[in-house]
């Protein structure tokens, strides 16, 4: 598995997951909520903060289509040009936003939606591009961002594997070089029942590049549990508050949360290590604490050793239990007090000690 830069930090399956703050339309069209944002994004330890660069006219046209799912969209009743003239990152916001990250070290880049918001993101000098799960199938729009030479994540949301394998094939073919693919579920919020995160693994091995996850769940634990799977990168939508409203805000984490998910995904990852099948270094002294065989009564020199006059017990510097079929009927070497562990040599007859 290849490992790639964005930014300068290395994403792949031996680092730590690439944590992306989404601000989406969360910003609720106040400029001043969304600097708000990238502070919080900053204090909570993500790697990066992307926005979304759209208008409402780069996106659709005003033809009265209206979002109609039976009371299952966040959305339901808006026209899409609507909803996106609410949703929409003003472009003369980019700059001041971009600006601020770059002042707490954050990251910062977007989802460009159509080939002028690319030549727009390409004037600010952003360091990746996303394609969202609803543009991947716009081969002009990929081969733009290709075009550019540098990382581009992909979400696979509302896709075949035959058209996740177009999307790819197009962007390689127009110069892709640094690919992430992230396993998406195209609803809002999306359910854990329908995340499908042992799809992680399939996609890494079958397209050969870093995959992460464009979690759109409640709370932390798909991400966490993705970064299990293999996931590289994970990209959460946040708000300073849900209470506030807004596009995105019922499935959106607060700033706490987001803090809880860049920490908890990086002990996931830590967690992952190697495949250990024998005793570690690190817990050589907790081997004491194991069981063995103890005197639990006193035993004159000759007695016979029985389930009466021993007992197996912590801690672990006598025998080993699996030598307890082999003690029992044989005789003490010498009297043996309470609370001593037996060893080889306290046995008659024994001339050397075998292992423990």
């Amino acid at each position: 598995m290849p490992t790639i830069s964005i930014g300068g930090h290395a994403v792949g399956p031996e680092f730590p997951p690439f944590i992306i703050a989404e601000m989406s339309g969360n910003h609720n069209q106040s400029l001043d909520r969304a600097l708000a944002l990238v502070d919080a994004a900053a204090a909570a330890g993500v790697h990066a903060l992307k926005l979304q660069t759209y208008t409402a006219d780069t996106i659709s046209m005003d033809t009265g289509f209206v979002i109609r799912e039976e009371g299952k969209s966040l959305w339901e009743g808006k026209s899409l040009y609507q909803l996106y003239k609410e949703a929409y990152t003003p472009w003369e916001w980019h700059a001041a936003i971009f600006e601020r990250a770059r002042q707490h070290g954050l990251l910062a880049f977007s989802s460009p939606f159509d080939e002028s918001a690319v030549d727009f993101l390409e004037s600010l000098d952003v360091p990746a591009y996303k394609i969202a799960s609803f543009e991947n199938a716009h081969w002009p729009l990929l081969r733009r961002v290709a075009a550019t030479g540098k990382p581009v994540i992909v979400s696979t949301g509302a896709a075949t594997l035959s058209e996740i394998d177009e999307a790819v094939r197009v962007l390689r073919n127009a110069g892709c070089r640094e690919l992430v693919l992230l396993k998406c579920t195209s609803t809002y919020p999306a359910s854990p029942a329908t995340t499908n995160l042992r799809t992680i693994p399939v996609l890494a091995e079958t397209f050969g590049c870093p995959v992460g996850l464009s979690d759109h769940t409640m709370g932390v634990g798909a991400s966490v549990a993705a970064v299990a799977l293999g996931a590289c990168v994970i990209e959460k939508h946040f708000t300073l508050r849900r209470a506030d409203g807004g596009v995105d805000s019922s499935f959106s984490l607060e700033p706490e949360e987001l803090k809880l998910l860049v920490e908890e995904t990086e002990r996931a990852h830590q967690a992952l290590g190697t495949v250990q099948l024998c005793v570690q270094t690190s817990e050589e002294k907790s081997r004491i604490f194991k069981r063995s065989i103890y005197v639990a009564r006193p035993v004159a020199a000759g007695e016979e050793l029985t389930a009466d006059n021993l007992r197996i017990i912590r801690p672990g510097d006598g025998l080993l239990p699996r030598h307890w079929d082999v003690v029992l009927g044989r005789r003490a070497a010498r009297a043996l007090q309470p609370g001593t562990p037996l060893t080889w040599d306290a046995l008659l007859g024994e001339q050397a000690a075998p292992q423990s």
